[in-house]
């Protein structure tokens, strides 16, 4: 599991509506981010920010109220600002996943900070002045703008995977089907199909068990899943021999 990553702070300015504040805490936890600074918020506390946190509540209660950007970032090495808008100032500009891997490095040698801007405006151009350089999120140019909460989300996201996060499938619990295993299904397969009498129609009558291998082998069975095709092929050839009897019986 990646560890929280206590150098890498999040800056909300002026955030106008408490539920996005309780959406950003639970983007951040889910991202392993706990540290919160809120500059002037509209209101906060507030149970609607509680209600949208869904149960990253502790992030909420460690945020920190400040008055001022500069102070919320006092301490920080490395300032990063986040805007939809172009701007026209000489300021570098990244991609959101080069900008995410610069933060983890600057967060090694001491606090950084990342700003988000009010939901409608974003971030004034002084308040962009206090950053060392934008992030981009790439979006749909016609439609470039963001929630606040989604935008968190897809930054932290990036923090995240460039700390060296990353997916580990779980251990399945039933094991994949043994070769021999397998190989008793193709057996058992190619007499149910000998007894239904769907054969090969190929001109050279030997590729539809060697289709069938490949498509069986792609899936990967498990062990539980061969006994259930073993288990339907049984029941066919059960029907069968039912129906045959009464064929016989009939005569």
């Amino acid at each position: 599991m990646t560890p929280i990553a206590a150098d890498i702070r999040v800056v909300l300015v002026e955030t106008s509506h408490p539920g996005n504040i309780g959406a950003v805490a639970r983007a951040m936890k889910n991202m392993g981010l706990d540290e919160l600074v809120l500059v002037r918020p509209k209101s906060f506390p507030d149970p609607e920010a509680s209600a949208r946190a869904s149960g990253a509540t502790d992030v909420l209660e460690q945020a920190r109220i400040v008055d001022t950007v500069e102070a919320g970032i006092a301490d920080c090495g490395l300032v990063v600002a986040t805007t939809a808008r172009e701007r026209d100032q000489n300021i570098r500009v990244l991609d959101v996943r080069d900008g995410a891997k610069r933060l983890v490095v600057e967060a090694a040698r001491g606090p950084v900070a990342l700003l988000f801007g009010n939901e409608r405006t974003g971030l004034t151009n002084s308040e962009l002045s206090l950053a060392h350089m934008l992030l981009r999120i790439p979006a749909n140019p016609q439609y470039s703008s963001l929630n606040l909460a989604m935008a968190v989300q897809l930054v932290t996201y990036e923090i995240y995977r460039a700390r060296g996060a990353h997916y580990v499938q779980p251990e399945p619990a039933v094991p994949l089907a043994r070769a021999a295993d397998m190989e008793r299904l193709y057996v058992h397969l190619a007499e149910v199909l000998e007894q239904i009498d769907f054969r090969d129609r190929t001109a050279s009558g030997t590729n539809l068990m060697e289709r069938i291998r490949r498509l069986f082998n792609r899936a990967e069975l498990d062990q539980n899943e061969v006994n259930i095709l073993r288990g339907i092929l049984t029941a066919v050839q059960q029907k069968r021999r039912i129906a045959g009897s009464r064929d016989s019986g009939s005569a």
